[in-house]
């Protein structure tokens, strides 16, 4: 998709500062992280996913992946596609009987909805020059980029953005 790059959630950490959740989206073959401050409720239903939670009801994202399936659609590909005053905007975009629909998201939601489906996720390049988190270290220790992501965590807050 010509503008953006695929990304993967590598994680959810927390703020320390603001005690704010924040999804943490790489981008696929590279050192670039994308941080994206949300909810509690966004980050339980994206924890709980990545942790295959097993829970006796469905969850809202549950309910709608559930609602999508069930009118011959599906969840096509997530879209993170800019930040406007300190605001993630995001598009999700799905198929219903080859046609495509377009829908205004929240990127934590988009996200959520995204892992239950396993739609990928493209960030803007945009987005990703102007408030990605490069490391210039090729092939460095996982433990190394946590180590380093929460070092920045305690020094920046939404505002920086």
């Amino acid at each position: 998709m010509e503008g953006f790059e695929k990304v993967t959630v590598y994680g959810v950490s927390f703020d320390v500062a603001s005690k704010q959740p924040i999804v943490l989206l790489k981008v696929e073959g590279k050192n670039r992280f994308l941080p994206i401050w949300i909810g509690h409720p966004e980050a339980a239903a994206i924890l709980m996913k990545l942790q295959n939670a097993e829970l006796p009801r469905p969850m809202t994202h549950d309910l709608l992946a559930t609602a999508i399936e069930q009118l011959s659609a599906s969840v096509e590909r997530v879209l993170v596609t800019e930040l406007r005053d300190n605001t993630f905007y995001a598009v999700l975009q799905l198929d219903a009987s080859g046609q495509e629909i377009r829908l205004d998201s929240r990127p934590s939601d988009a996200i959520a909805l995204a892992v239950r489906t396993d739609a990928p996720i493209f960030a803007s390049a945009e987005l990703l020059n102007s408030n990605g988190i490069e490391f210039e270290q090729e092939g460095v220790d996982v433990e190394d980029i946590v180590k380093e992501f929460r070092e920045f965590l305690d020094e920046v807050s939404p505002q920086d953005f």
